[in-house]
């Protein structure tokens, strides 16, 4: 089986991460490079491992979420269609079966909360992963928090975690944001439709979906 390492290792899904981070620096968006897909993909991971999903599908998780934002190498919109379609092509050539293929890519081509939807746990715990990933670290321009409000509410947010209580059914969001750079309603005025999503994939998972902000639960 293709494990998260051997993708991480393939020096082809190592250049798509990387360009496809930079043609997002160029259009002005945070940081979608090798620490978000990490990042997401550990988180994929965990939320599988939590929920006893077996390591097959923890390791499938992972992959999608560590190869998700690769299309915005072609361009933002439809980025996650776009991926998934890419990930088929590398995927295939390294060998992986294709029914664990057509797990990654739905789940990679369902992500993006404007058209995407929880079709399977593997993509609930993706799209989970991939929206509770807001941290200053993401900022490229320390400058820009004047002016973007997704700079400035990313900048403010100085730890974000999203802990997975399996007796409790529960995957709730805690951030800590400094209120002196960014407003807790700018936090909902830009990420509302990504908390939406979430909720849904958390109750795919049988999960109640908890936002916590500054120890104040607001969804």
């Amino acid at each position: 089986m293709i494990s998260i390492e051997d993708v991480k290792k393939n020096k082809t899904i190592a250049a798509l991460v990387e360009k496809a981070d930079k043609v997002l620096g160029e259009i002005g968006y945070t940081e979608h490079g090798q620490r978000h897909c990490s990042l997401a993909a550990n988180i994929a991971y965990n939320i599988m491992v939590r929920l006893g999903k077996g390591e097959r599908k923890a390791q499938l998780a992972a992959i999608a979420g560590y190869m998700h934002d690769i299309g915005n190498l072609i361009n933002r919109d439809f980025h996650a269609q776009t991926a998934a379609v890419m990930a088929f092509s590398v995927l295939k050539d390294m060998g992986m079966d294709m029914a664990d293929i057509a797990e990654v890519i739905a789940a990679i081509g369902n992500h993006d909360e404007r058209d995407g939807f929880p079709i399977s746990d593997i993509s609930a715990a993706v799209i989970l992963a991939d929206k509770s990933d807001v941290h200053r670290s993401r900022v490229r321009n320390t400058q820009m928090i004047k002016v973007d409000i997704h700079d400035r509410v990313n900048y403010a947010a100085e730890s974000s975690f999203l802990n997975i209580d399996p007796e409790a059914k529960l995957a709730q969001l805690e951030i800590t944001i400094d209120t002196s750079i960014s407003q807790v309603m700018e936090y909902f005025e830009i990420f509302l439709s990504r908390m939406l999503v979430c909720k849904r994939a958390a109750e795919y998972l049988g999960l109640k979906f908890a936002l916590v902000i500054n120890d104040n639960k607001l969804l």
